[in-house]
């Protein structure tokens, strides 16, 4: 008979690192990948100054993203934050055109962005209608509202001040990236140490346990597609910033990538899985993907499919480490 069991110690015997580049998610191979295959071929693209630009461009989708891996933990979605994004940035240079102050301006943005939220946690959790059918409702909603106050143009006459806050720098480091890493460090908080977050792992994983624990489902369900729409609002800041202008179309579509951004991250649409760490690195991906792209001349409307591809490529490389 053969000898067996020196072949059976040989496949116990693991091989180096083996452990820590199996916890690596999908996301992270391919941000390496991205990361290495455009700094051979994009001249300039590991430069400082590039680094940061990518941060800095990343930084609106990571605002959205965030609270979109929230909603996909509830076993959800929302197809209208785009557009709920750019009718919060057309409110918000209106109102600083008519009055000039930033923080009404604001407020003004976050309290569309509450409105949108609530009437899409109204919908999934008080009457029952689908995510996907809902949002793509308010989606139509927020963008004809969006067109009707502007007549299809820009907002302009914005001023000087806000758009210091997409370029303007804090102790070398761009503002937005400092207003992107606070934000992170926020949902960490509330998803991993709150009650709050606590109910978002069970309102995908378990919700039959939190209605008998007498927890009120669709209050919390409510509050996590409100924060979503008060992201956007906080997002159009930014993006108005960087386009200095509100533009009722500058963001449509920008549910995808968030989508893509949460998918290639790891977080699953059942049983409450999610990562924000992935999220992040998704956001990056994209980020890296975009901007190696232009480099080497691609156009957007292929990058597009790039992003779809993407989300493919990492869903694969999932199930081939699921499966060995």
């Amino acid at each position: 008979m053969p000898d067996t069991t020196a072949a059976t110690a040989s496949r116990a015997l693991p091989l180096p690192f083996a452990p820590i580049l199996g916890k690596l998610p999908g996301a992270a191979w391919v941000l390496l990948l991205l990361t290495l295959a455009f700094a051979a071929v994009g001249q300039g693209f590991l430069s400082t100054a590039n680094l940061l630009n990518i941060g800095t461009q990343s930084t609106i989708l990571l605002l959205i993203a965030l609270p979109m891996t929230l909603i996909i933990m509830t076993e959800g979605l929302d197809l209208s934050m785009g557009a709920v994004l750019a009718l919060c940035g057309v409110v918000l240079a209106m109102v600083i055109v008519a009055t000039g102050s930033l923080l009404l301006a604001l407020a003004a943005a976050i309290g569309v962005g509450l409105a949108f939220g609530l009437l899409n946690g109204l919908l999934v959790a008080r009457l029952g209608i689908p995510p996907f059918v809902s949002t793509l409702g308010t989606l139509g909603v927020a963008q004809g509202v969006a067109l009707v106050l502007t007549d299809g143009q820009s907002v302009v006459g914005v001023g000087d001040t806000i758009p210091l806050l997409y370029s303007g720098e804090l102790f070398g480091i761009p503002v937005p990236l400092w207003l992107a890493v606070g934000t992170y460090a926020l949902f960490h908080w509330l998803l991993y140490r709150t009650r709050f977050g606590a109910y978002v792992f069970a309102l995908g994983g378990n919700r039959e346990a939190l209605k008998f624990a007498g927890v009120s489902v669709n209050r919390w369900l409510i509050a996590v597609y409100m924060l979503g729409g008060a992201m956007a609002g906080v997002a159009a800041l930014l993006l108005t910033a960087r386009m200095n202008a509100g533009h009722p179309t500058a963001s449509i579509g920008l549910e995808f990538e968030a989508i893509a951004a949460v998918a290639v991250g790891g977080t699953t649409f059942d049983r409450g899985n999610g990562w924000l760490p992935g999220t992040v690195l998704g956001v990056l991906a994209v980020g890296v993907l975009r901007n190696g792209l232009n480099l080497i001349g691609v156009q957007s409307s292929v990058q597009v499919a790039a992003i779809g591809l993407l989300v493919l490529v990492v869903l694969l490389i999932e199930s081939f480490k699921g499966k060995a």
